[in-house]
């Protein structure tokens, strides 16, 4: 276990070493003055010769990907003070250090994250785990019909739907925003109620139909005919054999949905109107602001290295005969 975090750690140091080499090289050898779009339009050639030199775009391209990455793991030192680390430069529109910037919006986007993901993980697992246990019967068929109706539908259609049912029309609940968790845990909720349930809506019948197909899958397999042989309980070969058997395909698209999310749901923040981490990609985006674009995108490949290493891990928790080595 030890060698294998060493080394799928070390893997992840590297890969994302090179990430940030590609993102670097790819934004910085645009042919564009990076000190004019920091500037603005009406800009002296004075001024743009300051912000050049403050921003460090006046040294090799070499030395500034080497300043970058040094800034990653021990800080770095600016015009308007230092850089901690991580440090992945400063935004070009704003003049904040991108770190904070991200920082900033990250606990929204987790928040969205945690709240859908309990909403989902919980209805989605559970209402599959009942299908396929009541395989072939009207509960099955219910089930695997409005999971099959849910998953066409996407989160800028269902969502504006939900607002103009709720806030606009009736007045029921407010639009949604963002309340500190520490502040008030129970206004949090509500604030980011309607999201979560929109988001969920669409993951769990997704996950509905997941979990039922790998549990019948599971049941046909072997090990759990064998323990029906011996006589063992029905219900305890469905939880003790084939679910946790049944996990190791939903662990693995969890993964890939949690990395996504958590690197910002664009669609999401943009349907509700709220201020994440996708919403800031996209803005930066638009006003070219490369190293905000850039730190998100180191951010995102971040989580995306952590949870593919977890992911892993949990293989061989849920599947004993899954051996790391």
């Amino acid at each position: 276990m030890l060698q294998f975090l060493i080394r799928r750690l070390t893997g992840a140091v590297v890969i994302m070493f090179l990430i940030g080499a590609f993102t670097f090289f790819l934004f910085y050898t645009i042919p564009q003055d990076f000190a004019q779009l920091s500037c603005g339009k009406n800009c002296s050639p004075e001024n743009i010769a300051v912000i050049r030199e403050n921003l460090g775009l006046d040294k090799p391209i070499t030395t500034q990907f080497w300043e970058f990455m040094r800034g990653i793991v021990a800080g770095r030192d600016f015009a308007v003070g230092h850089c901690a680390a991580p440090c992945l430069g400063q935004s070009f529109s704003t003049g904040d250090f991108v770190w904070d910037s991200i920082m900033d919006r990250f606990p929204l986007t987790l928040s969205l994250t945690v709240g859908a993901l309990v909403i989902f993980l919980v209805i989605g697992l559970g209402s599959g785990l009942l299908a396929a246990w009541k395989r072939g019967t009207a509960l099955d068929k219910a089930v695997s019909g409005a999971s099959m109706v849910l998953s066409s539908f996407q989160i800028y259609f269902l969502g504006p739907i939900v607002l103009g049912l709720f806030v606009y029309s009736t007045g029921w609940m407010e639009n949604p925003k963002y309340v500190p968790f520490l502040d008030n845990p129970v206004d949090w909720a509500v604030a980011l109620l309607i999201p979560w349930a929109v988001m969920a809506t669409i993951f769990t019948a997704q996950y509905t139909r997941m979990s039922r197909s790998t549990m019948i899958e599971q049941l046909q397999e072997e090990h759990v005919r064998t323990a029906r042989a011996k006589g063992m309980p029905q219900r305890y070969v469905f939880f003790r054999y084939a679910w946790r058997g049944s996990l190791a395909p939903i662990v693995t698209i969890l993964g890939m949905d949690l990395s996504g999310l958590l690197a910002g749901g664009v669609v999401t923040e943009f349907t509700f109107d709220l201020a994440g981490i996708g919403r800031l990609a996209v803005e930066s985006s638009l006003t070219k602001d490369l190293p905000v674009t850039m730190g998100v995108m180191l951010f995102g490949a971040f989580f995306i290295l952590v949870l593919n290493i977890i992911v892993d891990l949990a293989y061989a928790y849920i599947d004993p005969r899954v051996r790391l080595a």
